[in-house]
């Protein structure tokens, strides 16, 4: 097949398309467009498979490494260390991918297209795919967003290491059990500031893929949005990848969304709106609508071209010896370089919520009990969209490992996950009595929130409706507090906020660990014991009650995420506290009155005035002190991760952009009315709560904008 022109590398891409479009009937042309793409043997094309996921690791194809949760990963507030998570899943993805290639199969997860990152906005701590994603705020998740794509997709000039995916355009946040009839309302102030921002920056970044939702956003079902799809991502934002619906997403158009009356009318919208790639079967009636004359067959032509696009970029046409990729061999999956990044960014994301002094344990501590059923599960390891391991470490596991010869340690797993015993007998909590301290393993796990079908645990199709912490838990921990007035640890699993204020008051010290990924154990042990020492931030408010939140449905931002909350949290959006100190001083603006179209830096002291070195993530918000529309109460513009020993300090330098100081109004506009300007660095979000639970004072200033 080499003499075919499609497979000429010196030839410009679009018409390599042209020749191999040429060469397709129509029946073949559409058999390119569904996701399992069938084979076209007289072209020496074999079937690809184009869904494949790496939330976190290479997930549902076998070995490979696993990195903690993408909501773990935001908590570690680094877009470098994202970035290199990413590139180390791609090296793992390339690997894969020829491996199965050799072994003439390549069955569903093994292609080179992923459909990764989830980007929507966890605007409501009830959704139980919330942990999928990088949080509450735009710009932290546009941040690390555009760092995984870009280490994903790699930087050679020529070719794709692999196709990362911006997920689930664009306004989709649950209900998980409502989601395939569900219509989104959500205003232009909304979308703009909240909604859509995080899309914009992939697509700026050169996202190859835009998967839009199942559910119906202001009235058009997203896959069939002329609105999203036509006005906003291809005109507006001159998207040039491809659209990907989610799975069997167009089939909700008819029978759900009630947009269409059968598959082949919904095949000839969702075609003419501009989805290229159908994850599911609706497109093998393209051919049928072709022959009613609902579609054209030049129509078909422009929308694979897309994918083809695609396909040349990750050289599936092209020889071997050409791709650089192509040669990572196999003894990257699970490599130790990959442990060890994995545990590095499972350390940085373990939120310290509370310590009243008993933290760091000493490694030759008298005699340690350990409860809980998290302890030994590898469930709260990996979260949900998961790789495999040989080498999980539990909880258990890694504080064990740390623990000196003679030091004492007992574990029971003390009561189940969410339902009480059914046996009456306590064995447990005596056991507390005798101990110098008690390290509780709580919390939930993916089997009580996730996806629609995954969260077999959960009678609410994965969300969690009422926020609680499982009561069984609460009436456990109580039961240790009233044996032992000694030190109780609680270290809490799971990817989504709870209510808290229980273990808080129970515990005499509270961490939170998300989903840690294969070597949780070790890096969660790192930070009990003092050697690492904790600098994770949470990345979404974790409020007081269920009661705090406005209904699950309504997509209005008013009193949702740090940004809108009129009510004080239980831990705000950015807290996180270290077993060292810092303090900010010295805020200067380089100019303190400014035109619109200005930009302007501030530097700030951050010293480390505590005993052991640490690291600190410092944050840049901004509030317009006065304007003519609802604007949110602070908003997080900038962070920076600095590392700083003890009794050193830092200087820190942000730039303070024109767009930093935009609003936007009711109307979707984006504007920049004069007036005064709060600039805020510190280490938490603004407001009072962080300091109550001992966030470091922030350094704070006023800036003039004309």
């Amino acid at each position: 097949m080499a003499h075919e022109k499609f497979r000429d590398t010196d030839t410009p891409a679009d018409e390599r398309i042209k020749d191999l479009l040429s060469k397709m009937t129509l029946e073949e042309k559409v058999s390119q467009m569904l996701h399992e793409s069938a084979a076209i043997p007289k072209l020496g094309i074999p079937a690809y498979t184009w869904w494949n996921e790496c939330l976190h690791g290479v997930a549902r194809s076998g070995r490979a490494s696993v990195f903690p949760q993408a909501i773990g990963m935001a908590a570690a507030f680094d877009d470098d260390l994202v970035y290199r998570v990413a590139d180390a899943i791609s090296d793992e993805a390339r690997a894969i991918f020829h491996a199965a290639e050799d072994r003439k199969s390549l069955p569903r997860y093994s292609g080179l297209t992923f459909w990764t990152p989830n980007i929507n906005i966890f605007r409501d701590p009830r959704w139980g795919r919330g942990q999928e994603t990088y949080g509450e705020d735009p710009v932290l998740t546009a941040r690390l967003g555009v760092a995984f794509v870009k280490g994903l997709q790699g930087d050679h000039p020529k070719y794709m290491k692999a196709a990362a995916c911006a997920k689930h355009y664009a306004v989709h946040s649950g209900p998980e059990g409502n989601r395939h009839h569900f219509n989104a309302q959500a205003g232009l102030k909304d979308m703009q500031e909240t909604y859509l921002p995080a899309f914009k920056a992939l697509v700026d970044a050169g996202v190859e893929a835009v998967m839009c939702a199942y559910n119906r956003t202001n009235d058009e079902a997203c896959c069939g949005s002329q609105v999203l799809i036509q006005d906003i991502l291809r005109d507006h934002w001159g998207f040039e990848g491809h659209v990907v619906s989610d799975c069997w997403a167009i089939r909700d158009f008819h029978e759900h969304h009630n947009v269409t009356k059968n598959a082949v009318e919904s095949a000839a919208l969702a075609l003419k709106r501009g989805i290229n790639l159908n994850c599911g079967d609706v497109y093998k009636n393209l051919t049928q609508a072709v022959n009613q004359g609902l579609v054209e067959e030049k129509e078909i032509d422009k929308s694979l071209a897309y994918l083809l696009k695609t396909k040349i970029k990750l050289g599936l046409f092209d020889p071997p010896e050409n791709n650089p990729y192509t040669q990572i061999g196999t003894e990257v999956i699970g490599c130790e370089k990959h442990r060890q990044l994995s545990s590095e960014v499972a350390q940085k994301s373990v939120v310290l919520l509370k310590n009243d002094g008993i933290l760091p344990l000493k490694k030759d501590i008298r005699y340690l009990f350990v409860t809980g059923p998290q302890a030994t599960s590898t469930e709260v390891l990996m979260g949900n969209y998961y790789g495999v391991n040989e080498k999980m470490v539990t909880l258990l596991e890694g504080v064990v490992n740390k623990l000196e010869v003679g030091s004492f340690i007992q574990y029971k797993h003390g009561c189940l996950l969410d339902r009480d015993n059914a046996n009456p007998f306590d064995w447990t909590s005596g056991d507390a009595t005798e101990a110098d301290a008690t390290i509780a393993f709580v919390g939930i796990s993916a089997l009580l929130e996730g996806e629609e079908g995954e969260a077999i645990a959960s009678p609410t199709l994965g969300d969690r409706i009422h926020m609680d912490f499982p009561e069984n838990q609460i009436k456990f921990l109580k039961k240790l507090r009233k044996k032992s007035d000694k030190p109780i640890i609680a270290v809490v699993t799971g990817g989504s906020p709870m209510e808290m204020h229980e273990v808080h008051d129970i515990a005499d010290a509270v961490l939170w660990v998300g989903y840690p990924g294969q070597e949780g154990g070790n890096a969660v042990a790192d930070i009990l014991f003092g050697d690492a020492c904790p600098s994770g931030r949470l990345p979404i408010t974790f409020p007081m009650s269920v009661e705090d939140l406005p209904p699950f449905e309504n997509y209005d931002m008013t009193d949702r995420t740090y940004r809108y909350m009129s009510k004080k949290p239980m831990y705000p959006f950015g807290f996180g506290l270290s077993y060292s100190r810092f303090e900010y001083s010295n805020l200067e603006l380089e100019k303190t009155q400014i035109s619109k179209k200005d930009s302007v830096r501030a530097q700030v002291t951050v010293k480390n005035t505590g005993d052991l070195a640490g690291d600190e993530v410092v944050q840049l918000y901004v509030s317009d002190v006065e304007a003519t529309v609802r604007v949110p109460n602070w908003a997080l513009k900038d962070f920076r991760r600095v590392s700083l020993e003890s009794g050193k300090s830092q200087s820190v330098t942000f730039e303070l952009t024109p767009d930093m100081f935009s609003l936007i109004d009711e109307k979707g506009n984006h504007l920049i009315e004069p007036g005064d300007f709060r600039v805020l660095i510190g280490g938490c979000s603004p407001g009072e709560r962080g300091a109550e639970l001992g966030a470091c004072e922030p350094a704070e200033a006023v800036i003039t904008v004309k």
